[in-house]
């Protein structure tokens, strides 16, 4: 007997085509009774928790608020504190007294200097609306007391209306017209 080979019986195998599109991933899931009821649960959990941590997180943020209020109060409370007992000492008495109410003792000269934290550069004070006061007297051109007397006057006596009135010129040019 000659030996035979077994014979290998091949059987033809389709493949799929190269850019053939494969299913995704998610539709091979299958979803059982039992994982739809949990999901559901799940769900149902969110939906029903989400306002109730929602006002438990506003709750918190409002309990920190307040505290750090509180602990802002607390400190200014005892600054006051502080500053009443300063009251007791007799040297800050008699340093307040100094201060604010320009007091002295029997005997003692005092000098007051105003207007020298609001200097210009070349040592004149300076007014409020920040030009130097002048060192020189100045005459005004205009009257005020007639000024004032002539307004009044004409504001009274008048038909004009509130708008047609003008204000007499004190700019120092001279003539109020």
């Amino acid at each position: 007997m000659p030996s035979q080979k077994p014979r290998v019986r091949r059987i033809p195998v389709a493949m799929p085509a190269e850019g053939a599109s494969e299913q995704p991933w998610y539709r091979s899931m299958r979803f059982s009774g039992f994982s739809l009821l949990m999901l559901a649960i799940i769900v149902l959990f969110v939906v029903v928790l989400a306002p109730s941590l929602r006002t438990l997180i506003q709750q918190q943020e409002q309990i920190a608020q307040q505290q750090h209020e509180v602990a802002s109060q607390k400190a200014d409370v005892a600054q006051k504190k502080k500053d009443v007992a300063r009251w007791d000492d007799p040297a800050y008495i008699e340093a307040q007294a100094r201060d604010r109410l320009l007091y002295v003792y029997p005997g003692e000269e005092s000098y007051l200097v105003m207007g020298t934290d609001q200097a210009t550069s070349d040592g004149r004070p300076r007014t409020d609306a920040g030009t130097p006061v002048s060192s020189t007297v100045q005459t005004p051109k205009v009257d005020w007391v007639q000024a004032m007397l002539s307004s009044v006057l004409e504001s009274g006596l008048t038909e004009k209306t509130q708008q047609q009135l003008v204000a007499p010129d004190v700019s120092g040019t001279g003539d109020p017209e």
